[in-house]
């Protein structure tokens, strides 16, 4: 194994974040080799708290959800409304090459804690914002989740669903993801540049911008007038059907995806759906052809599907050398033979004894080793640790605890 030092060796990362963007963003920093501290308020980042949204066990001995978005970090928690809190968190952002935020802007004024006033302080500070709708705009102050920001207001949930069916249900965190690593490419490129120039920069995304982006090609697409573009609209007439999904006899779905439709209908007529009758057929081939016919095609796809089952049409498509795959759930996933060889996945054990499968952050590099996957630590578990490395004794650090300005895991308990 490589012993490559990790691109961010050195670098020193200071979040104020919760839930997921933020977070995320500063895992994949502390996965490239940064020294991240996580900044919590007393009562600690919500997404501690959210087991029951997720059916796992409550508590930090088994916090797969932090985990997944703070390992390889550590954790101080602070009152930053007293004045010993803020002048901790104050010192860190001293020493920091990269300052992760998602707090409104409203309430980074009211702290002092904006790039306009950080910019003066630490000129070479690179600060990471993420926001729910920017900095600009008439709603640029409005709060934001994926499930609104960025799944709604952005047309994926309004314009990706079947006409005749009802928006999907979002995930949580999907829009987030997509953020955190925006963020992060921002951010690197912000960095190269503060290293070698010394001037910072405020690098800012989004979930509403994230998801426009997502969506842009048919959004761009949309404003031709083509009714067939103007989404939603009906699985039947999709303007290539060889891009959608079908049931097969097992109940499986399988998600086929030939983009070229001239230059593979035929093969795929002939060779997968064994149908000779359909080959250079005049109502379906070329693509221009088909336009008129898309839901009379749709029908004999469907049908040919519906007659075997997943492993039959995945053999089929396999000797044909086509694009597709069968509609995973996750169990599926926590067991693919794919996922587990590529280095996608990873075993964490937990205090509880409990060892269960997360998920790497992904990107992988061929001359740097992977991390260790660690749990995410406990509340507070570090603020002792991170206080003495900025200079205080152990007494005053108990003096900070006893008066609210500070918690350890030990007060906060396990």
């Amino acid at each position: 194994m490589s012993t490559v030092k990790r691109p961010l060796d050195g670098i020193k990362v200071v979040e104020l974040a919760t839930f997921i963007a933020g977070p995320c963003c500063a895992r994949y920093l502390a996965d490239l080799g940064a020294d991240v501290v996580k900044v919590e308020a007393p009562a600690g980042d919500p997404l501690r708290y959210t087991a029951v949204n997720e059916g796992r066990p409550f508590g930090d001995k088994e916090d797969t959800s932090f985990t997944l978005e703070n390992t390889g970090k550590k954790t101080v928690t602070l009152n930053t409304k007293t004045p010993a809190g803020r002048e901790a968190l104050e010192k860190l952002i001293a020493q920091a090459d990269v300052f992760i935020t998602n707090w409104r802007q409203p309430a980074l004024k009211r702290a002092a804690l904006d790039y306009e006033t950080l910019k003066v302080k630490y000129p070479a500070l690179v600060m990471g914002y993420v926001s729910g709708y920017g900095e600009k705009g008439p709603d640029k102050d409005l709060p934001g989740f994926d499930f609104t920001a960025y799944f709604a207001r952005s047309g994926v949930m309004g314009t990706l669903y079947d006409v005749d069916s009802m928006p999907m249900m979002p995930l949580a965190g999907f829009g987030d993801h997509q953020v955190g690593m925006n963020l992060a490419s921002g951010i690197l490129a912000a960095l190269l540049r503060a290293k070698m120039t010394g001037q910072g920069d405020q690098v800012v995304v989004s979930l509403y911008h994230s998801g426009v982006w997502d969506v842009s090609l048919y959004l761009q697409a949309s404003q031709y007038g083509d009714p067939l573009q103007q989404y939603p609209i009906s699985r039947k007439l999709i303007t290539n059907p060889l891009n959608v999904a079908h049931k097969t006899s097992d109940g499986r779905w399988l998600q086929f995806s030939m983009p070229q439709y001239d230059k593979l209908y035929n093969k795929f007529v002939g060779e997968v759906l064994q149908r000779e009758d359909l080959v250079n057929n005049p109502k379906f081939y070329p693509q221009v052809n088909l336009q008129a016919n898309l839901v009379e095609f749709y029908d004999i796809f469907a049908g040919e599907v519906a007659k075997h089952d997943a492993a039959y049409w995945a053999d089929a498509m396999t000797k044909a050398d086509l694009p597709f795959a069968v509609c995973q759930t996750w169990n599926e996933v926590m067991n693919d033979p794919q996922a587990w060889g590529s280095d996608i996945l990873a075993k964490v054990t937990f205090p509880n004894g409990n060892e269960r499968t997360m998920v790497r952050t992904p990107v992988l590099f061929a001359e740097t080793e992977l991390p260790p996957y660690e749990r995410g630590h406990f509340l507070g578990e570090d603020t002792r640790t991170v206080l003495a490395d900025l200079g205080y004794t152990a007494e005053q650090v108990d003096a900070m605890i006893a008066a609210g300005e500070a918690t350890d895991v030990i007060r906060v308990g396990k």
